[in-house]
């Protein structure tokens, strides 16, 4: 009886374990929640047609992309 309650236990302590959270940091994060999105530094990732600082291009390719995963749009 001890030791199927010891087991018992055990499994309940191991998935309370699984259930925590670590705290993450954020000491080195580069973007400032303060900052616009469109603000952002040029990089290798940026997508063609969009030049960093310029708000007009950054919702111009918000735009499109959500067309493109729109089902029911016409395809260019």
């Amino acid at each position: 009886m001890r030791r199927s309650t010891a087991v018992l236990s055990l499994m309940l302590l191991t998935a309370l374990a699984a259930c925590g959270e670590r705290e993450q940091s954020t000491a080195n994060a580069k973007r400032r929640a303060d900052t616009p999105a469109w603000q952002s530094a040029s990089s290798p990732f940026t997508a063609p047609g969009y030049t960093p600082g310029d708000k007009t291009a950054w919702e111009a390719q918000l735009r499109e992309r959500a067309q493109s995963q729109n089902d029911y749009a016409p395809r260019k």
